[in-house]
């Protein structure tokens, strides 16, 4: 008997839903929960963005459970329902069937998965990029389904066929066979600067299954436009990160350089917003209303 769980419903409902679906990824509850105030529909547990916290690069080199555990504060910080950039599955089918167990267990909305081999590499790495075959991805697909408790929870498989240059045809192939195999949407990604391959894969989708996109590299694609063209999801996956970097960069110049932090003053956010957004308010509340009762 299926379980349900609220946020898988909330996610599988957006994406039966009409309008685009507008992702955040984040890499932390803080950012989580700024994505969240600012009206985005779903969070991006984003590998890049949780290893680069950890300072190594998004290539396999944290465990699933550091990457889980990522997961899971961005799911606590935040009402939107969460789906977790889990790689490649973080080996063979076995492996899949355990992360899907502690994924869903955890409350995780959903995951994606990439048909590259393990350990992966970055898509925008400039090395070789190389991926298993349709039908060893495919048995991941149904590993995933199998283990899966929740009617809900959703699962996106990742097709990287047009990141290594293998066209058109290779990723309507494998993207068709994904679905056969059960996975509930498509993302399909690309590295070129102009939006061509992305909208040419678009037009040619006769497959009945929501299509998901990360215009990292094309952000002169509009979300009117994408929903236009019938995508379904659109996952905004490293500005944050991007921007807190500069962010970060840029403030501490700027100390150093004017010895003071007087001149950033007035472009950072007072200690009182922070306060507000780790819920201190509610805290002082909670506290006034306990100490009103009577000891016991």
């Amino acid at each position: 008997m299926m379980v349900r769980n609220r946020k898988s419903s909330i996610l599988r409902d957006a994406l039966k839903s009409k309008g685009l679906v507008k992702v955040a990824g984040a890499h932390d509850g803080l950012s989580a929960k700024l994505a969240e105030k600012n009206g985005f529909n779903a969070i991006w547990a984003s590998g890049l963005g949780i290893s680069a916290v950890q300072t190594v690069p998004d290539a396999s080199i944290l465990t699933m459970t550091e990457f889980l555990e990522a997961a899971v504060i961005m799911n606590e910080s935040c009402n939107l329902p969460v789906i977790a950039d889990c790689d490649s599955g973080y080996g063979n089918i076995h492996n899949v069937t355990r992360m899907i167990k502690k994924y869903e267990v955890s409350g995780i909305a959903g995951v994606c998965i990439e048909d590259k081999v393990y350990p992966k590499l970055n898509s925008f790495d400039d090395r070789q990029q190389l991926l298993v075959s349709t039908e060893e991805f495919c048995e991941k697909i149904r590993a995933a389904k199998m283990a899966q408790q929740n009617d809900d929870f959703v699962l996106i498989a990742r097709v990287e066929a047009l990141i290594a240059k293998l066209g058109q045809q290779e990723a309507y192939t494998r993207a068709k066979a994904y679905v056969q195999a059960g996975a509930d949407a498509i993302l399909i990604h690309s590295k070129e600067r102009s939006p061509d391959e992305i909208v040419e894969f678009v037009n040619n989708w006769d497959v009945d299954a929501p299509l998901v996109v990360v215009p990292t590299k094309y952000p002169t694609l509009s979300m009117e436009q994408l929903e236009e063209l019938g995508v379904k999801v659109s996952i905004y996956a490293n500005q944050a990160l991007r921007a807190s970097v500069k962010a970060i960069n840029d403030t501490f110049e700027s100390i150093i350089n004017n010895k003071s932090s007087l001149q950033i003053e007035k472009e950072i956010v007072s200690v009182k917003e922070i306060f507000d957004i780790q819920e201190v308010p509610e805290m002082k509340q909670l506290e006034r209303l306990v100490h009103k009762q009577p000891a016991t």
